[in-house]
């Protein structure tokens, strides 16, 4: 939740305001309780990123929440209390696609401040049949090569892991790649 969805104290019920305290980084103002000293301290929250790789080619997914139909993203979801962020992406994945995760490595650690979110991003090689939840309405295989990226969040990481493999990424936004001229014959 972020600071502007929050007005009361979930303490008191007293309405916070914009209070300055002194932190060991100095005065720091944060959304206060002045009745009872509750502070909202709006921290990141822990979201888990998967590039899911099936049989050598990226799984990219579409909520059923999004409107644009062309918009396929990697498989995430929030880290749940009591549970490793490995943990936590091994469940997300089986529970969004129904894939048993076989090797699992970190990628990246992004934030991603316009949904005050720290992202952590995954490989996950995985093995069996896409079901997916009702969660997600579609899913695309793509070899790596073809997939393209977005410039913001996951985007960012699946950019990254594709340069450690030798691919150059390319972005949705990027302008068409001229086509080699064929030889005349």
């Amino acid at each position: 939740m972020n600071s502007s969805n929050y007005r009361f104290c979930p303490q008191c019920a007293h309405p916070l305001a914009m209070l300055g305290l002194e932190e060991d980084s100095g005065l720091v103002e944060r959304l206060r309780c002045a009745a009872c000293g509750f502070t909202h301290w709006n921290n990141p929250t822990p979201v888990l990123a998967g590039i899911v790789e099936l049989d050598g080619r990226i799984l990219l997914a579409r909520n059923a929440a999004w409107t644009n139909p062309d918009m396929y993203a990697l498989i995430t979801g929030f880290m749940e209390a009591g549970e490793t962020p490995e943990d936590g992406i091994r469940r997300e994945i089986a529970e969004e696609t129904s894939l048993v995760v076989d090797e699992l490595s970190l990628v990246a650690v992004h934030d991603f401040q316009r949904m005050n979110q720290v992202i952590i991003t995954y490989h996950a090689r995985a093995h069996g049949t896409v079901k997916l939840s009702p969660e997600l309405v579609d899913y695309r295989l793509s070899p790596p090569e073809e997939v393209r990226c977005w410039r913001a969040g996951t985007g960012l990481a699946l950019a990254q892991w594709l340069r450690g493999r030798g691919i150059e990424p390319r972005f949705r936004d990027d302008p068409p790649r001229p086509v080699a001229a064929s030889p005349a014959t």
